[in-house]
């Protein structure tokens, strides 16, 4: 029986590829670069993809992928920009926009009668933070586990350790874990034991090397899942 859900927040419950979108327009516009298009956004987030995956991995630390994204898409777009600068109104940007995917905030709403959860996150402590004052999600969940106050990232072994020890003692397959990626959120919980749940709306193909017991492609869909569980 599930006892405890662990959230994952961007991606997952939060439309994180919209908050992005926006908030690298509008450092953009601050910093008087280029119009921001699509493609721009589309070239720009799969390198911060690819830097966020490296800290995962332990290869980056997190001032390291902060900046060091940046450094890189500036130097293939030939932007002549400052890179801490331009983090630092980027980041500074992200929660003001703020939007659930489809029915995720009803679905943890109902879902807070009957089970623990939690949000695990490797966002920026001051960027989540916000983000989570602002959509409501600290007030629904029983707590909130941030990276940067943890002191390690998902998936990390220390930073699992660190939940269960401000957590109700529960036994590890009574804990259900969230999230869209498999690096950090289905690692984690491969490293950890707990029952995964894949969010993939996209019906993308199952890497090998991780164990998902659940796929979803929307929220409610884990009223099913725990049902099925008991």
């Amino acid at each position: 029986m599930i006892k405890v859900i662990l959230w994952d927040v961007d991606a997952t419950l939060l439309d994180f590829k919209k908050s992005e979108s926006l908030a690298l327009k509008k450092t953009f516009a601050h910093f008087g670069l280029e119009n921001c298009t699509d493609s721009i956004t589309e070239q720009y987030s799969a390198i911060n993809q690819r830097y966020w995956q490296r800290l995962e991995q332990g290869e980056l630390t997190k001032e390291q992928v902060l900046v060091g994204r940046f450094e890189e898409f500036f130097a293939v777009r030939g932007y002549d920009a400052h890179a801490q600068s331009f983090c630092e109104v980027f980041e500074s940007s992200l929660p003001d926009c703020v939007e659930f995917i489809g029915n995720a905030k009803a679905v943890i709403e109902a879902l807070s009668k009957n089970y623990h959860q939690y949000a695990v996150t490797n966002g920026a402590r001051a960027v989540q933070r916000k983000k989570l004052a602002v959509s409501g999600i600290a007030d629904i969940f029983d707590g909130v586990f941030i990276s940067d106050e943890v002191g390690y990232e998902k998936p990390s072994v220390n930073f699992f350790k660190h939940v269960l020890a401000n957590i109700p003692s529960v036994d590890t397959n009574e804990i259900l874990i969230v999230g869209d990626s498999l690096t950090s959120d289905i690692k984690g919980g491969n490293n950890m034991g707990f029952k995964t749940c894949w969010f993939n709306p996209q019906s993308l193909p199952l890497k090998d090397g991780y164990t998902v017991n659940y796929q979803i492609k929307n929220a409610e869909d884990i009223f099913d899942i725990l049902k099925f569980e008991g």
